[in-house]
């Protein structure tokens, strides 16, 4: 029997997870199979924070492109799977198990990966035995169409990191042309291959993600912190700790907020230290996807990893505190 790969989740992590129908039985008969399981996933961005970057789902499988800022990838999936094999049973009028078993997910470094990455989840309707279209942007059940501006993208999908790395200013044209040019090697190496640890990155990307997972430092604050202060009471904290108005933290100005630091620390706070969920520091920022949050927070994280915001941290922690 071949080892289990292990399963590493942390906050801010990205995975690749796939999963198949039992003896390779079809998951989804129509337009209705396909309809609930977009449901689910518009249900677990609200219920656990999940953040979608991507996803295709297949006759008899799905792929999905999935950030976890609670670390709660297990959870998010099993809701999955278990609601939608009861979806799934009720429409079918069947009983029983509907997936092979355990999903496989692949931890990625988004640094490196993210575009290639999504570039392989979108093209699966074409790079398949037998096409499933002739043109990718006809496979309705995707997230590409919504990526090339061809279709209206739901509001939980979360395309601007993915932009963002295409670095294109025809973001759509540009999008559209990065896939025509057809999956990198190293991709279709790595999923030819049937991989025990599955991550994909470089040699320190798997030290990073090792020593990550293993990182409880905020555990013992949370736990003094038993009434965590919610988003409004944290912004008010960093708002006197900079000596700024609470206003010029949360006010979303469109475009000219790239000079303000402060703002992503105050996301940062409500979500590291406060525990507060990403739909609630949307709204208290005034934003309108969970993956703008996410994506000012992660910023913050990889700066506090350099060895920035010490001093901030350190007073921020001591408020906390008193």
């Amino acid at each position: 029997n071949m080892p289990r790969p292990e399963r590493i989740e942390y906050e801010g992590a990205f995975h690749h997870v796939m999963n198949r129908g039992r003896s390779h039985q079809d998951i989804f008969h129509g337009e209705a199979y396909y309809q609930e399981f977009l449901k689910l996933l518009a249900d677990v961005t609200q219920r656990f924070d999940a953040v979608i970057h991507a996803y295709c789902l297949m006759t008899n499988h799905y792929h999905l492109l999935i950030e976890t800022p609670q670390a709660n990838l297990s959870r998010i999936m099993r809701h999955v799977n278990g609601v939608y094999t009861q979806k799934y049973n009720w429409l079918n009028h069947s009983d029983g198990s509907l997936f092979k078993g355990r999903y496989k997910s692949v931890l990625v470094d988004q640094d490196d990966y993210l575009l290639q990455l999504s570039r392989y989840i979108h093209r699966n309707p074409i790079d398949t035995e037998s096409p499933m279209v002739d043109d990718l942007a006809e496979y309705p059940w995707s997230s590409y169409p919504a990526y090339i501006n061809q279709s209206r993208a739901p509001d939980w999908l979360y395309r601007d990191q993915v932009y963002r790395m295409l670095g294109l200013k025809q973001r759509y044209a540009g999008y559209k042309k990065y896939i025509s040019d057809g999956v990198d090697e190293d991709i279709r190496r790595y999923y030819g291959k049937h991989n025990v640890l599955s991550i994909l990155g470089d040699a320190s990307f798997k030290e990073t993600a090792f020593e990550i997972k293993d990182e409880t430092d905020v555990d013992e604050l949370r736990r003094a912190l038993a009434n965590r202060p919610d988003t409004d009471e944290m912004i008010g904290i960093v708002a006197r700790l900079f000596k700024v108005d609470e206003f010029y933290l949360t006010e979303n100005k469109q475009g000219k907020r790239q000079s303000c630091p402060i703002r992503g620390f105050a996301m940062y706070a409500c979500q590291y230290y406060g525990g507060n969920r990403l739909v609630d520091i949307c709204e208290a920022f005034q934003l309108t996807n969970i993956g703008s949050a996410s994506f000012s927070i992660n910023k913050v994280k990889k700066a506090v990893k350099r060895g920035e915001w010490k001093s901030e941290r350190k007073q921020l922690e001591e408020a906390l505190m008193w």
